[in-house]
């Protein structure tokens, strides 16, 4: 059977309901995937049995002596030897099951879900009426709710699932039944799983699980419940092919060959992070024969472990060497800054060990260790340090909690960067520093040689860039941070692959180049390009151009022939000499690319436009089949709808393979260094992480916009259920993307609009919005040609801008500054603000402190560099031996930077 792996949709402990008014029309924001499940015509409900494979949970063992791992010498001496406590965590396995069958008559079914892995589970449901045509939750009758249900605002049910039953291979299963009469008006019901426990929610893809229960045709009219005897065979095609479309033959057989599986249910895969821990003995001997200690390595962590290692001579606990050799069987030198020893596995099974020997010249061994080929342990944020002289023992602090080095939450890009380098913080920034200077001299020296030069130089820089990364990662984990980010499937790390993680340098900072009004003059990249030289000025190191291709809508987002680069902007030689302006200003630009909806060029026999022409001459197979105005033939949608412009299906092996050709050709032709990429919420991000592959961009950002959590038109204090889905696209890309950060912008709206500053800082005292959980993901804005502009969707309040710049211009993620505000009487406001955060270095993975956070006043401190505040409270920076001085000041906020 097919299966599909479900992932966590979060990993924290105290993460709030969804919650959202029924009013909006956006039942939780997420976007459905639906699943055509209907009755089958059988006994009481119950689940067959589950395969042979068994769900393992990591078993913990307390010895860690091995006998014959052990090898000591008779003439030594014992001068140091620890236990360390390894807590880290483990992906186990399991399935959950849907199944729909007849209850007590024709008329009464039951709907049963169940789970197999341990925990305290919770249905968070709801259903959807034949009326409706929205993607909204709306509660269910009482006499639909089971036992022990509790009410979610107006548009959602929480029930917990009951241990059933236990299955032939001992498993026990969590499960909970929903009975329903067919002829009430329900159509559909949607649901996503909570592990109570640890608060993580669970989805396909994403996505809520959406059963439906009548069939719908285009206009959205519902069949009724007298067709169900149709459905068994319906069912299983979806059994038979659960990830993607069939012909019409395969089809047609799948139904007939299904018509006697009524007894078949629905499972798919869903992984679990369990909580592990491990122990790890070293010991250091003296030996009187061989003048040199033996090191011992004893632990019971499973699989293959590998010591990333090195020496220090002064007891310095930062600085690696490598020793002169020879090393144990098998090491490796990892960049000639450290080595990497495979322990060997012990004969029981139950764990590995290894030793080797060091001159006594050395004053300590420093390491982390490195287990199933990703994974980085360390010891709370540090290297280990063993002392090597018996002076230098502490035995009262026996038992360290050690700390998982790598971030579970980072992008599939961004964790080979981290594994490469946070195991030796410390060891390698002064050698980063060193090698970039020197790689700096090449440069000029190569200068002699003009033929040579600029392939020298291009090879130099991207050895720069490379370093710079790395010494990004080392920022990022060797300081305590607040960063809890979604975890990436580690199928999706490939080593010694090259990762373009779309992020930058890290110090971006965004402009917007553009409003809404800015297609009126017909010359604005001439414009454009008169202001290069200014925005390199102020500090922007990358722009953010308006969608180029020729449109229906003059703005650009309705495109039409996507090879046609004849705007309402300019011509394309005049966006091409605007881009190698930029360049020649040093400044990255970004190409706004829309790739959810096209607009076609011809209609169909029914008068439906749906055929496209231009160079991507796609028919109707290119378009959803569930978008209700253009009567595609493609799949279902993998996103929420646009109803303005045919939706195109990203799962037809045509459509990417167009689409990635023509970004390539973007890059290649005009120049393009990244992507603005429009409305991504119609569509999973894996497509995304499919098109930022085949293109490689320096810096990309999504829209992903819905609705924040309100309460009788109040803003929610807790936003975590609607920064969760921003951070599920963006993990759905792999990290390959960032995502403006809607969250954020929101709360500085209630923030400022009702003196409410204790909304920045979440339930943990971090910062409320993705850049809270993502950092280096999230692209903060406060306003844009949407919400701002002549259009005034979502207006930033009225005479605050600068407090809210002042926010995201001080604090971690990319800051965006719209173009509207650069060129106004904020400018040299905005210019100062800038220049602070390019003096102090704060990027986009630096470290918050919130200080304040109260009625009248927000106060931060940032990397230990920066202190700021916004709000008409008063604060000041401490008295001691730091001195501050004011960097920036206006209306409401003030921003002091360590003298």
């Amino acid at each position: 059977m097919s299966t599909v792996r479900l992932k966590p949709l979060l990993h924290f402990s105290d993460i709030q309901n969804p919650k959202l008014s029924r009013k909006s029309k956006k039942k939780l924001g997420f976007s459905s995937f639906n699943y055509p499940l209907h009755p089958i015509f059988s006994g009481p409900a119950r689940f067959c049995k589950f395969s042979s494979r068994r769900l393992i949970l990591p078993a913990i063992k307390s010895s860690l002596t091995d006998s014959a791992s052990v090898e000591a010498d008779t003439d030594a001496s014992v001068l140091f030897k620890e236990t360390f406590q390894l807590r880290r965590t483990q992906t186990v396995e399991g399935r959950v099951s849907v199944r729909l069958a007849r209850g007590s008559d024709e008329k009464h079914w039951e709907l049963t879900v169940g789970c197999n892995l341990p925990g305290k589970w919770i249905l968070h449901w709801g259903v959807t009426y034949s009326d409706d045509n929205g993607n909204e939750w709306d509660q269910p009758p009482p006499e639909m709710r089971p036992a022990g249900s509790v009410a979610i605002k107006d548009y959602a049910i929480e029930t917990p699932l009951c241990q059933s039953l236990t299955t032939l291979e001992g498993q026990l299963l969590h499960s909970v039944q929903i009975n329903f009469n067919v002829d009430s008006s329900i159509a559909a019901i949607n649901f996503v799983l909570k592990e109570e426990e640890t608060g993580a929610w669970f989805q396909h893809r994403g996505r809520d699980f959406k059963i439906l229960l009548s069939d719908c045709c285009d206009e959205n009219t519902v069949v009724g419940a007298k067709d169900f005897g149709i459905w068994p065979g319906q069912i299983s095609s979806i059994l038979l092919n659960p990830e993607g479309s069939r012909s019409k033959a395969e089809e047609n057989a799948g139904e007939a060959r299904s018509r006697n599986l009524q007894n078949q249910l629905l499972e798919y895969s869903i992984s679990k992070e369990v909580p592990v821990t491990n122990f790890l003995t070293v010991s250091i001997q003296s030996s009187v024969d061989t003048h040199k200690n033996l090191v011992h390595f004893d632990t019971d962590l499973p699989g293959e472990v590998v010591v990333h290692w090195g020496v220090s001579r002064l007891g310095d606990k930062k600085n690696w060497e490598i020793p002169d050799g020879p090393h144990p069987q098998g090491t490796k030198s990892f960049r000639k800054k450290a080595l990497q020893t495979v322990l060997q596995p012990k004969r029981t099974g139950d764990g590995s060990w290894g030793s080797f020997s060091l001159d006594k010249e050395f004053a300590g061994l420093l390491f982390v260790l490195k287990i199933n080929g990703y994974t980085w342990l360390n010891n709370k944020d540090n290297d280990f340090f063993v002392p090597l002289h018996g002076t230098q023992v502490h035995h009262a602090d026996s038992q360290r909690t050690i700390a998982v080095a790598r971030s579970t939450h980072a992008s599939a890009s961004e964790k080979i960067e981290e594994a490469d380098s946070t195991s030796s913080h410390g060891a390698y920034t002064d050698g980063i520093i060193k090698d970039i200077r020197n790689l700096v001299s090449d440069i000029s020296s190569e200068k002699s040689s003009k033929s040579k030069f600029e392939v020298s130089q291009e090879r130099i820089l991207q050895e720069i860039e490379k370093l710079a990364a790395e010494a990004y990662s080392i920022f990022r984990s060797s300081k305590p941070t607040f960063v809890a980010e979604p975890a990436i499937d580690v199928e999706t790390l490939k080593p010694h692959v090259k990762i373009y993680p779309g992020t930058g340098s890290g110090f971006e900072i965004l402009c917007q180049g553009f409003n809404w009004e800015s297609h009126k003059s017909g010359r604005w990249y001439l414009e454009l390009d008169d202001k290069a030289k200014e925005l390199s000025s102020l500090g922007f190191t990358i722009i953010w151009l308006p969608p180029p291709t020729e449109s229906v809508s003059p703005e650009g987002y309705m495109p039409r022939d996507l090879y046609n680069l004849s705007s309402r902007y300019g011509s394309m030689e005049q966006l091409k000499s605007l881009v190698n302006r930029l360049h020649e200003e040093g400044i990255k630009v970004l190409g706004d690319v829309v790739l959810n909806h096209r607009c076609a060029h011809y209609q169909n026999q029914n008068g439906v436009w749906n055929i496209f022409g231009g160079q991507m001459n796609w028919d109707d197979r290119a378009i959803v089949a569930d978008d209700p105005h253009f009567q595609g033939r493609g799949n279902k949608s993998s996103g929420d709808n646009f109803h303005a412009a045919p939706n195109i299906d990203h799962s037809q092996d045509f459509v990417r393979k167009d689409i990635k050709e023509w970004l390539n050709w973007l890059r290649k032709e005009i120049g393009y260094d990244g992507w603005r990429l429009d409305f991504v919420r119609g569509f999973w991000g894996g497509y995304v992480k499919d098109y930022m592959d085949a293109t490689e961009p320096y810096f990309a950002v999504g829209e992903y916009w819905d609705s924040l959590s309100y309460n009788y038109g109040s803003l929610d204090h807790c936003q975590d259920a609607h920064r969760q889905r921003i951070i599920d696209w963006i993990n759905a890309s792999t990290g390959t993307a960032g995502a403006f950060d809607v969250t954020t912008k929101g709360i500085l709206h209630a923030t400022l609009e009702k003196c409410e500053y204790w909304r920045l800082s979440d339930e943990k005292g971090k910062p409320p919005g993705v850049v809270g959980w993502w950092p280096s993901r999230a692209v903060t804005f406060i306003e844009n040609h949407d919400t701002g502009s002549t259009q005034g969707h979502w207006r930033f309040p009225s005479g605050k801008e600068m407090q809210g710049y002042a926010y995201i211009l001080t604090h971690p993620g990319t800051p965006a500054v719209f173009y509207d505000h650069v060129f106004s009487h904020y400018k040299d406001e905005i210019a100062k603000l800038i220049s602070l955060r390019h003096r102090s270095m704060i990027h986009c993975r630096s470290t918050v402190k919130i200080i304040k956070a109260d009625r009248d006043v927000y106060a931060a401190n940032i990397d230990e560099k920066v202190e700021m505040k916004i709000g008409p409270g008063h604060y000041d920076p401490p008295g001691g031996p730091q001195k501050w001085i004011v960097a920036a000041e206006g209306r409401d906020y003030k921003v002091w930077e360590a003298s």
